[in-house]
């Protein structure tokens, strides 16, 4: 099937009508197996239609860092990885086969993985991280006299009144992986039969159905999303791009039902072969539906590798300045508006493993297995702005509210009075600070204030930095109940509601806050002043980070 020609059909693959598919009732199929497959390794949980985590089990991936702006992970590992989870999960739990409802990804976006007709990967896959893609993308969205912040003036408007956004410059995407592709490996371009991103991949190896989500295929930046309802390519967009039309994969709703589960994979995993797929969503779709934030304007604040502002809102619109816009989501009719921190959680995996704890000759006694719950203990006897030390969190470039990858993290005004506790301090207070660069440019895209944020992702269990948030955004946090399984929650969510057992509507209910934090007044006037400092910092040192960093000029 040509993907420009197709269209979601809200009456496709309803899941009640799948030949041969177990029937949802009130004792049998109680679960959905859900799948968090992020950039540090791969998640799987037994998650029941009442909300509640009965077990899950978790296997790394590594990272692979290239020519210094290059980031990639070998599919095969993601898939290992799930495999592993999920036997492990299945044999350590009582759940029988035929309990369990659907299968329902969240993964991490905006990365690109070539495959051939056989589904096989041509190389590893590249990552939302990676900035290799730069230069060609800049060469497809620039125009040859006439250029507006890098862009075509026209090409840029197109691309803003269809899709609600525009390839970032950086290559950071998966319109410049594939560019990037085309150019620097055109034997594995013309030997790909489908781009696929990480969701879409994991669909592929679970159904062998090619398809992507309407939020998976948003960031190749193909896509009119003018009707929520009814997302589809543009074949003008198609083929500004430059990628042949028939190497993008059909496009399917997140609530809609793939397929079964291929018959190998269900003999290797112990399950049905008949068990639904659900489509599922990116991280930050699925995130937004594990917080339980699913009314508009409810927002929700993701700390994992990276973080996220977001909220659901019933309106598309674009705000070029603050590189903010609402696009497509797992919710169908609306649009989820979100501003993307790219260094979150790794600024402390950085300091655990580089800094503290790197493989070395001062390395004498090994990592303590529970080094973040000492960081937080560290954290609260340090005084409220870590006694004026200030951490800039920008490890790998940042998104947003600027689109900036030549910036770097750095300590500021560190001194002999100074020590590690002050540092694990200032690193918390410095990825909130940043958070609160983006929340004013949500708030006002949205067009109300933010009343109160819940946080979720790994970062969301330290009840320390929790506070940090609340104090220097000045908004009360909700805490939900084992908020590193919020991506399981939304991925499992998604499957309840594609298989017809759950709507959107039931979610709220079904979502359990385990504490508010609700900001103090005497913090928030010493976080106003670090905060002036913050972006002054990033005025002052934005020009010589452009010097400093030659491999990233342009890329903005």
């Amino acid at each position: 099937m040509n993907a420009l020609n197709t269209a979601v059909d809200p009456a496709q693959l309803n899941p009640v009508e799948i030949p041969g598919a177990p029937a949802i009732d009130a004792r049998h199929q109680r679960f959905v197996l859900a799948v968090d497959l992020g950039t540090s390794g791969c998640k799987c949980a037994l998650v029941g239609l009442d909300g509640l985590v009965r077990g899950w089990a978790f296997r790394p991936v590594e990272l692979h860092i290239v020519d210094e702006i290059g980031a990639e992970q070998d599919p095969e590992d993601w898939w290992r990885a799930f495999v592993a989870a999920t036997q492990e999960l299945i044999g350590n739990t009582d759940a029988a086969a035929d309990e369990i409802a659907a299968i329902s990804c969240s993964c991490q976006g905006e990365c690109t993985i070539p495959v051939d007709r056989d589904g096989r990967p041509l190389h590893r896959a590249v990552l939302w991280i990676d900035m290799r893609g730069g230069d060609a993308i800049r060469r497809r969205a620039g125009g040859r006299r006439v250029n507006a912040a890098g862009y075509n003036p026209l090409k840029l408007a197109r691309w803003i009144r269809l899709t609600g956004g525009a390839p970032a410059l950086s290559g950071k995407d998966p319109a410049g992986h594939m560019a990037f592709i085309q150019e620097a490996w055109p034997e594995i371009y013309n030997r790909t039969y489908k781009f696929l991103n990480v969701l879409d991949y994991m669909n592929l190896r679970l159904t062998g159905r090619f398809v992507a989500t309407v939020d998976s295929i948003l960031t190749s930046w193909v896509t009119d999303n003018r009707d929520a309802n009814n997302i589809r390519y543009d074949k003008g967009l198609v083929a500004q791009s430059g990628i042949a039309p028939e190497k993008l994969p059909d496009i399917v709703r997140c609530t809609d039902v793939v397929g079964t589960l291929d018959p190998r994979v269900a003999d290797q995993l112990r399950l049905l072969p008949k068990t639904p797929v659900v489509a599922g969503a990116v991280d930050n779709s699925a995130a937004a539906i594990g917080s339980g934030a699913v009314r508009d304007g409810e927002a929700h604040l993701y700390i994992g590798t990276s973080a996220w502002v977001g909220a659901h809102v019933p309106f598309k619109k674009t705000d070029v300045f603050s590189q903010i816009a609402s696009v497509p989501c797992a919710v169908n009719g609306r649009y989820l508006v979100s501003a993307l921190q790219t260094s979150a959680g790794s600024n402390l995996s950085f300091l655990r493993d580089r800094i503290l704890f790197n493989k070395d000759e001062l390395d004498r006694g090994g990592r303590p297995p529970d080094v973040y719950q000492i960081f937080d203990r560290v954290a609260a006897r340090v005084p409220v702005g870590a006694r004026g030390l200030l951490y800039l969190p920008w490890l790998f470039g940042e998104r947003s509210p600027v689109d900036d990858p030549s910036l770097r993290a750095g300590l500021l005004n560190m001194s002999l009075e100074h020590s590690r506790e002050d540092i694990i301090r200032a690193f918390l207070e410095g990825v909130a600070l940043n958070t609160r660069w983006m929340v004013a440019p949500v708030a006002h895209f949205i067009g109300k204030p933010l009343e109160q944020i819940t946080i979720v992702g790994g970062g969301a269990s330290s009840d320390v930095w929790c506070q940090i948030f609340a104090d220097v955004l000045g908004i009360p946090m909700r805490q939900i109940e084992a908020p590193i399984q919020a991506n399981a929650l939304g991925a499992a969510f998604i499957g309840g509601v594609g298989i017809g057992a759950l709507s959107y509507d039931d979610i709220p209910a079904l979502t359990r806050i385990r504490r508010t934090y609700i900001p103090d007044a005497g913090n928030r006037m010493i976080y106003d002043e670090s905060f002036r400092t913050f972006q002054e910092a990033h005025r002052r040192l934005a020009p010589l980070y452009r010097r400093l960093n030659p491999l990233t000029r342009g890329r903005l």
